[in-house]
């Protein structure tokens, strides 16, 4: 395939579960089914709620907070269902709790925060932000700009040039290396989490940002691609938490093995492979990966070097691991293991109980992106 042929280019998406047989009914009362059980289920399964404040918030159900992490992804989750209420009650939440106005990370959303809004922590996480402007332009783009904070396309211009400038001649750091282009696990520090690279987000980033800064995201989003290359290991396609610059293991606090985190990377490689056709390695990484898990139960998914050495340690996200290795069908070419890798995502319901946010949140992507509903909703002509 072109890169020409990415849904960038066609506007069409592919609706894998239809590819394999689901009907276009029951894939559509089960993305509808996910979101109500994520939004308005029983308190065994929900994980957002609401406020009569006009706010609302997603919780962290296993560690009983409230992270950007979950807040950026339900905005992206409700722009791409066309929630605009929903969307709107989180982003005013982090806007009214989360975010800084003073300090040395003033610009940026503090990472975790209490339910009743108190901040956790007055230091930001990267992959928030980056989710936080890419949902806040689709907002724009599909609902349009209203009165601040609702003036979408301002804030997410805002944020992205606080994310690149921080640190120029203030306090603060920026939250990508100048230098490298690549992003960092946390503003001031210099590694990476591999699953923060988002290529696809930053080619759109390229067209959206303030046009000073459009050059950096494009040449971030090329910067992104080689970092995968090097940071996932070439026999697994496994990558860990944390890694260094040169795509390394950072083995620090043992994060530099294949856990919770770096599910994400299959995802990401799937959904840049759609809109983008991004790189014709994303096809083999899927493959790797598909491969690695094809013969592993659920029941016993591990904590793994890169390598692929289990631990005795069980995945804390086993549903979240079924669903990100069924959005690497995105890109995988290898039929077989694609359509067990689908299969057993569809047959796998949300996840209950405690531990449930991480997954549900990897299990709502996945449902949107295989049904070809995870989509780049560009400015209105």
């Amino acid at each position: 395939m072109t890169q020409e042929q990415g849904a960038f280019y066609t506007k069409e998406y592919r609706n894998v579960f239809k590819e394999y047989g689901y009907s276009e009914e029951e894939i559509q009362l089960r993305l509808e089914a996910t979101w109500n059980q994520l939004f308005y289920g029983d308190e065994d399964t929900k994980i957002y709620y609401s406020n009569k404040d006009n706010t609302g918030y997603l919780l962290d159900t296993g560690n009983l907070d409230v992270r950007t992490e979950g807040m950026s992804y339900g905005m992206m989750m409700a722009v791409q269902l066309d929630k605009q209420d929903e969307f709107d009650r989180i982003w005013l939440w982090a806007k009214k709790n989360m975010y800084m106005t003073e300090g040395t990370h003033s610009g940026y959303f503090a990472w975790s925060c209490k339910p009743d809004g108190k901040k956790n922590s007055n230091g930001p996480a990267p992959d928030g932000e980056e989710y936080f402007a890419l949902a806040l332009f689709f907002a724009a783009h599909r609902w349009g700009d209203g009165e601040e904070p609702f003036n979408y396309s301002v804030q997410a211009k805002e944020l992205l040039k606080d994310c690149l400038h921080k640190g120029e001649g203030n306090d603060g750091y920026p939250m990508w290396n100048p230098v490298n282009k690549l992003i960092k696990f946390i503003p001031d520090c210099e590694f990476t989490d591999p699953s923060y690279h988002l290529p696809h987000f930053y080619e759109l980033f390229a067209l959206w940002a303030y046009p000073e800064d459009q050059p950096f995201w494009k040449e971030a989003a090329d910067a992104s691609r080689e970092y995968l290359k090097i940071a996932c290991y070439p026999l697994t396609g496994l990558a860990p938490e944390y890694a260094h610059y040169d795509g390394t293991p950072n083995n620090e606090r043992g994060y530099g093995h294949f856990f919770s985190d770096s599910y994400r990377v299959a995802a990401n490689i799937g959904l840049d492979y759609e809109w983008f056709r991004g790189d014709k390695w994303e096809t083999e990484e899927a493959n790797k990966i598909q491969a690695f898990f094809a013969d592993k139960h659920p029941n016993d998914y591990r904590r793994y070097t890169i390598e692929g050495r289990p631990f005795d340690e069980k995945s804390l996200h086993p549903v979240g691991l079924i669903a990100t290795n069924a959005m690497a069908s995105l890109a995988a070419i290898d039929g077989l293991n694609a359509r067990k890798m689908v299969d057993l995502f569809w047959n796998t319901p949300v996840r209950k109980g405690k531990r449930r946010y991480y997954d549900n949140c990897l299990y709502m992507f996945s449902m949107l992106a295989l049904s070809g509903n995870y989509k780049i909703w560009f400015p209105r002509s």
